[in-house]
């Protein structure tokens, strides 16, 4: 009756360490918000550009040359590939890790026991068989398979390997929109060194223009109708004009080499169209409906796997307070002499054990484990919240930059054709004695200063096309 007694609290107790044991720390969770507004300005239609490829969107052959030879060459996005196929192989490590893992191998080694032991002095008494003493010193040679298996009762090791499924494809997302970003970048410097072209085309231009107008102005000097100061600044504004032209051929190197670093080559010409940039028409863009964001960005989709996976960590965080059950087993020969391992069934070995154990004290490490995982799965939140929120921004604010470019553009067109035709007038007035010759050199000057920002303008727009495709999600289709 005692003894019954004493094991009924010997159960009692094991039971209560058991639940001690599983007993899970209580966590404040936070869930993501996907709501997004239900449109941009009010607009309810679908149609997106976005989700276009780049080679539809971009019609300049030159510009969809260089993005594609950037898509094939540039060195950091095939350094993500490379991290694309890093996570495919944690998946399969993960895989493996809830499968049987066995092992095939021998061994061998001798042993002495002192006589004055247990085993020596069993080993003293006891015949290998009638008539034969146990050998001193014993040998042990064996041969055979060994197999482990942690079984996953709570699907620890399964939600690991769906969480570097979800890294995986996280990875495959921060690649889309290294492509996105890459497309994007070609394209606005392609478009800036088109710009650069066209305003180097205009200076010399006005050089020519300039310099006919210091011819006249000599020759009014000879004619005694102007002083040598009239004659001196209109050569200092040739020489002035003449100088702007070696920065900007310094901007087009620039320019040219930073496409060169994208697509991956030393420095050399690129290739480009050689329309006129002032008339090239940015292409009218339909920016569909907010919620498509969640689609076609690739950071946000990457965003959203990664707070897949943070979530699941915290499930595998969860699944160390259980107790874990794991499997063994041995299949093998052994024997004392190598001779004696083919006399089978007698040198056959065989074990199979199976093992639960779980935490019951001094769990401090699990815990910050467990709290750990789950602070990360908040920030992932916040992260996949804070990349809707400025997908959403980014578009709104390039739609309004958009609309506000295409005013300025109007506005700076009638500038620049009010001035260069105030250069005409300037002159004629001039060349009858109506006008100081200050008046030609600032008209000269202002219109120089209008043609440039109406190109610079020009640019703007072309950006901003480029700029809201990334916004909603287009390039790397």
């Amino acid at each position: 009756m005692h003894n019954k007694r004493i094991v009924s609290w010997v159960g009692i107790a094991l039971m209560s360490l058991a639940y001690t044991g599983c007993k899970v720390p209580t966590l404040v969770t936070k869930t993501e918000n996907k709501g997004v507004p239900v449109s941009y300005t009010g607009s309810q239609d679908s149609t997106n550009a976005g989700k276009l490829s780049w080679k539809t969107y971009f019609t300049d052959s030159s510009l969809t040359a260089l993005i594609d030879l950037g898509l094939q060459n540039n060195q950091e996005l095939n350094i993500t590939m490379q991290e694309i196929q890093i996570a495919n192989n944690e998946i399969m490590a993960r895989k493996g890790e809830y499968m049987p893992f066995v092992n095939l191998g021998g061994a061998a080694g001798v042993e002495k026991a002192s006589r004055y032991t247990l085993p020596g002095a069993t080993e003293e008494i006891t015949e290998i068989k009638p008539g034969k003493k146990t050998p001193d010193p014993l040998s042990n040679f064996g041969f055979g398979a060994t197999a482990t298996w942690e079984i996953d009762i709570w699907h620890k090791l399964r939600n690991a390997k769906k969480a570097a499924v979800s890294r995986y494809l996280s990875s495959v997302e921060g690649k889309n929109f290294m492509m996105t970003n890459l497309v994007s970048e070609i394209a606005s410097n392609y478009y800036e060194l088109l710009a650069l072209d066209a305003q180097l085309d205009i200076l010399q231009r006005n050089i020519e223009i300039q310099s006919n107008a210091l011819r006249i102005v000599r020759m009014e000097k000879e004619a005694t109708r102007v002083t040598e100061l009239a004659v001196r600044r209109f050569q200092a504004q040739v020489l002035n004009t003449q100088n702007l032209q070696y920065d900007i051929k310094q901007k087009i190197v620039e320019a040219e080499n930073r496409i060169n670093f994208l697509v991956g080559r030393y420095p050399q010409p690129v290739n480009r169209s050689h329309q006129n940039f002032e008339t090239l028409m940015p292409t009218i863009i339909q920016a569909g409906i907010p919620t498509q964001l969640l689609e076609n960005r690739p950071d946000v989709k990457q965003a959203e796997n990664d707070l897949a996976a943070a979530k699941l960590d915290v499930q595998v965080a969860k699944a160390n307070f259980y107790p874990r059950l794991g499997l063994s087993a041995v299949l093998g020969l052994q024997s004392f002499n190598p001779l004696y391992l083919a006399k089978m069934p007698k040198s056959i070995i065989t074990s199979l054990a199976a093992d639960m154990a779980g935490p019951l004290i001094n769990k401090n490490l699990i815990k910050a484990t467990y709290y750990s995982a789950n602070s990360k799965q908040i920030q992932a939140v916040y992260n996949y919240e804070r990349t809707v929120l400025n997908a959403y921004i980014e578009v709104a604010n390039q739609i309004s930059r958009i609309g506000n470019l295409e005013k300025s553009y109007d506005l700076k067109k009638s500038e620049v054709e009010a001035l260069t035709e105030s250069i005409n007038i300037s002159n004629r007035l001039f060349a009858s004695a109506r006008a100081d010759y200050m008046e030609v050199l600032l008209t000269q000057r202002d219109a120089l200063e209008s043609r440039f920002d109406l190109v610079e303008t020009k640019m703007n727009q072309m950006n901003a096309t480029v700029s809201i495709y990334r916004a909603l999600g287009g390039g790397w289709r």
